[in-house]
């Protein structure tokens, strides 16, 4: 899977307060990277808790649920573009469906 694009997830915790996400980010992008996946019900066997929210959309929890990353997968070209990540309390104010 090819992952558009890294560099939102590393300017996301380069930020001081952000700082604690590295490692997750980081581990989410490997895992990501490095999947097969052919449709939402095959990325749902990796990640049980990850969210569909339509127009392609998922949402996965982050470190402990203490952020949410939202992505846009073409599951036929093999791309997942990131569309957001930041707190529940940023999360909660963005429209899913257009982000």
């Amino acid at each position: 899977m090819r992952i558009i694009a890294f560099s939102t997830l590393r300017e996301f915790w380069e930020q001081p307060e952000y700082a604690d996400s590295e490692i997750s980010l980081r581990a989410w992008y490997h895992e990501a990277k490095n999947s097969d996946w052919k449709n939402s019900n095959d990325l749902k066997k990796q990640y049980r808790n990850a969210s569909i929210v339509g127009n392609e959309r998922m949402v996965f929890n982050i470190k402990g649920n203490t952020y949410r990353l939202v992505v846009s997968i073409d599951y036929e070209f093999q791309v997942t573009y990131i569309r957001f990540i930041g707190t529940h309390k940023q999360y909660d104010k963005i429209d899913l469906k257009t982000i």
